[in-house]
Order: C-alpha cells, then sequence, then structure tokens
C-alpha cells in the first residue's frame, strides 16, 4: 500500500498510474458538478472548480496530456479548456471511441497509457479502455463498479485534482507542482 493525500492505495494500482501518459476526461459531472443552468434567454451556465484547473496545468507540465471529450457542445467548455492549455477538445461526441483513439494515435499512445476519468453510461467504453478507468465519487454506480480508482471527490468539486495528484505522485512528481489555478 502507498499512503496518498486521498488514502492508501494498493500499490498495483499506482504502477498503473505511473505509466499514464495522457488523462482523458469527460465534463458534465467530472469538470463540472453535472448540473447545467438555463437563463431566461438560453444562456447556459456551468461551474468549474479552481482546483482542477491546478490540476490540469501540473499535469502539462509534468509532460502527461490532456483531452476532453464530451456529449454535448458548449463555448463555456471551449472557453474553460483553452484557458488551461488543453489541445485535445472535443465536444458533440455521444460515441467517445473515435475521439478517444484520435487523442491516442496523435500521441502515438496506447490505451494502457490513457487514464480516463467519466460520471455516466457513455463513459464506461472509454473506463473500460483505459489504462486506469476513474469515476468521481459521485458517479454512477455502474460506472463506479467497473472503474478501477473512484475518487473521495465529488464531480465539479475536485476529483480532477485527485486524479492528477494521484498521476504524479506515482510519477514522483508531485513536488513539482507550482502551477497557478486560472
Amino acid at each position: 500500500m502507498v499512503s496518498t493525500w486521498y488514502g492508501n492505495l494498493p500499490d498495483h494500482l499506482m504502477q498503473r498510474l505511473a505509466q499514464v501518459k495522457v488523462v482523458v476526461c469527460d465534463i458534465d459531472g467530472v469538470f463540472s458538478d453535472g448540473r447545467i443552468y438555463l437563463g431566461n434567454d438560453g444562456e447556459e451556465l456551468k461551474a468549474f472548480h479552481t482546483r482542477d484547473g491546478l490540476g490540469v496545468k501540473a499535469l502539462r507540465s509534468a509532460g502527461i496530456e490532456v483531452g476532453v471529450i464530451t456529449g454535448r457542445t458548449s463555448h463555456i467548455v471551449t472557453q474553460r479548456m483553452q484557458a488551461l492549455g488543453v489541445p485535445y477538445i472535443y465536444q458533440g461526441r455521444e460515441q467517445k471511441q473515435a475521439a478517444f483513439d484520435e487523442i491516442l494515435t496523435a500521441l502515438d499512445l496506447t490505451s494502457e497509457q490513457a487514464a480516463y476519468i467519466g460520471d455516466d453510461s457513455p463513459d464506461l467504453p472509454l473506463i473500460k479502455a483505459a489504462g486506469m478507468g476513474v469515476a468521481p465519487q459521485d458517479a454512477h454506480p455502474q460506472v463506479r463498479l467497473a472503474a478501477d480508482y473512484v475518487t473521495t471527490c465529488p464531480g465539479g468539486f475536485g476529483a480532477v485534482r485527485e486524479l492528477a495528484d494521484l498521476i504524479l505522485q506515482a510519477a514522483g512528481k508531485l513536488e513539482q507542482v507550482t502551477e497557478s489555478s486560472t
């Protein structure tokens, strides 16, 4: 067992986390709490946690790439992910496997070198395909059961940062985190 900020993890999970070279994330229920706020004029609002933003920046500064795949399309997502420097932004993809494969191909990586974090049934194929399948603490029960790891943080409240911290710790790069949380 390895002691982490989030509890003890089995050695085999830390070894799998150490192999991760790309983290691919769902948006709603992972980067956000899954709720969508609609204004009277059709304006859509989402809340993003700055800790998750810091986690993304820390991963990228450590040489671990980040991508997002979401079934919805939203300018808010584009704006937030571009602000974090995320180069792989796939929206309007209800069938996420093709986008996942495109990211892996672009980076010349295998699925074993990928972590995927998602919260609901459309994410199940990628949670099962990735070398490290992750679910936020408040994900659908079916997704939590399929995941290799369930975060202690709920989606939209630091789940991405938790995954980033664990990957960085497993890679021996946690102490290098000096990014701002924009």
